[in-house]
């Protein structure tokens, strides 16, 4: 089932006059941010000058796109609330989390990306793995943004999807070259609003539906008509292998966000620690609560659809298609758009950020014999921006489903650098050893079923026995195991890393 263009041709006219004038109005406060940019460290952490507000909205904006509007609520209306553990679950406990643990000492670290953490505790080679892990994990989550967005001009407009990726990636990505964080953070601030509109009017208009006029009936009709399967976790006949994904997808959003530079990127852009861990702890809360009206529109599909067959898709669309006024579908569409592109800005930088930072202006240095000038730098940050996007744009055209894409992506966070993050944060004196076999291991092990297409660890051998683990969690605890391993092969020698180096 997939969603038509519930518009007429007047009406076309309107909803892209209006989505021209939407992208306009970025541009120009992409311009206007640019006029902040001095040098790299306003470019990707606004000068470390944000206050709660701004830093609490941009936190949400980050992680609230495609996959939190729009392919949560699919997944949700075909297997039920055990889609939800992922999006919007998974994530709000990460940032409850970082809020409480990680925002307070990342912050007074004073560093400028996750691979400069990494090589203050373990060294250089330990930056450069961190590194290679981290870039290439934002190109599946960005290329299910760009998916997203061009599925829906595809409804609306009747564009093919091939040339929506294009330009959802041409003026996607376009106005962070101007601004940077900057430009991410103004921009935020106008699209979490607008995405805050549309969800208000959509789950308004799914309970004033399913209660007849009343929307009190309509929480309760969604209570008691579901079905009492969608409700469970963990069906009683596959107990322990839904138990055990259900938590894999748990972790992944929970934990294998934690090291990620998107994350780390708002917290160091804050204008002190608490107001780090305040914004987080703020954007937990708030996220969650926004992440209740799509999952509930999923819950609801089979109520609002009856006569849907097959699997589900496009739910939220369908459901405002049929349910909203013209002018109120028009706020809604924007709001899709916003959440979509205040993701994709976020997660082109941050990757390109590392790209630039610690692998190529290392080589630049060298190749110098000195530090390259601010502009310079300025300018690769820009030239890895459009490299990022050009690699999202390329992945788009797969095939896979923004749910895999999303989910493939925080994988590999949580079984390459989990672990020893964690470690790191924790104390000084694990070797560089131990945080290099950890990452190469998990990572190793997790790309290996990937290619295989296993999702439970050593599938053909081990799920007959009754040993459904998936692949993500086993490849965490190899990661964990690696860590052991390098620790007792390399003893308790600390990096120390050179000052000068981490002036850079």
């Amino acid at each position: 089932m997939h969603a038509t263009s519930p518009l007429s041709e007047t009406m076309l006219s309107v909803f892209a006059g209006a989505l021209l004038l939407y992208l306009l109005a970025m541009y120009a406060i992409g311009y206007l941010a640019q006029r902040r940019i001095r040098n790299v460290e306003d470019f990707v952490l606004a000068g470390r000058r944000l206050p709660v507000s701004l830093a609490t909205i941009t936190i949400i904006a980050t992680w609230f796109g495609a996959e939190s509007l729009m392919t949560t609520a699919d997944e949700v209306g075909n297997e039920g609330l055990r889609k939800a553990m992922l999006d919007p679950l998974g994530i709000a406990l990460c940032l409850l989390l970082a809020g409480l643990f990680v925002a307070g000492p990342m912050w007074r670290m004073n560093l400028l990306t996750v691979p400069d953490f990494f090589f203050r505790r373990f060294g250089k080679r330990a930056e450069i793995v961190s590194s290679l892990i981290l870039v290439p994990s934002y190109f599946g989550w960005v290329a299910a943004q760009f998916v997203a967005l061009a599925q829906l001009l595809e409804t609306f407009f009747g564009i093919p999807k091939e040339v929506g990726i294009g330009l959802v990636a041409l003026f996607g990505t376009g106005y962070t070259l101007l601004g940077g964080m900057w430009t991410i953070t103004w921009t935020d601030a106008v699209q979490i609003g607008f995405i805050l509109l549309g969800l208000l009017i959509l789950g308004w208009a799914v309970l004033v539906e399913l209660g007849s006029g009343q929307p009190l009936s309509g929480v309760d009709r969604l209570w008691n008509d579901t079905a009492e399967e969608r409700w469970r976790i963990a069906d009683p006949e596959t107990f322990w292998r839904d138990t055990l994904t259900a938590l894999s997808a748990l972790a992944i959003g929970a934990l294998g966000n934690l090291p990620m530079q998107d994350l780390m990127q708002r917290i160091f852009s804050a204008g002190s620690d608490r107001i780090a861990a305040k914004a987080c702890l703020w954007a937990s809360g708030g996220y969650l609560l926004m992440g209740v009206l799509p999952v509930g529109t999923g819950m609801a599909a089979h109520l609002l659809l009856p006569e849907a067959t097959g699997e589900l898709e496009d739910v939220v669309m369908v459901v405002a298609s049929g349910l909203l006024s013209p002018l109120l579908l028009l706020v809604f569409f924007l709001a899709i758009v916003s959440a979509v592109l205040s993701t994709i800005v976020s997660a082109v930088l941050a990757p390109s950020a590392v790209m630039a930072h610690n692998l190529v202006e290392p080589l630049l240095r060298r190749q110098l014999g000195r530090k390259p000038s601010e502009q310079s730098l300025l300018l690769l940050q820009r030239a890895s921006i459009l490299a990022v996007a050009i690699a999202s744009a390329w992945l788009s055209y797969s095939g896979e489903g923004a749910y895999e894409l999303v989910q493939g992506s925080y994988s590999m966070a949580l079984v390459g650098l989990f672990v020893p993050f964690l470690v790191g944060l924790r104390t000084r004196r694990a070797p560089a050893t131990a945080a290099i076999l950890s990452m190469i291991f998990g990572i190793g092990l997790w790309s290996l079923h990937m290619l295989l297409g296993w999702e439970i660890f050593f599938e053909p051998w081990l799920e007959p026995r009754g040993v459904p683990l998936p692949h993500e969690l086993a490849a965490t605890v190899a990661s964990g195991l690696g860590f052991v391993l390098g620790w007792g092969l390399a003893g308790s020698n600390p990096v120390e890393a050179d000052p000068v180096e981490l002036g850079r």
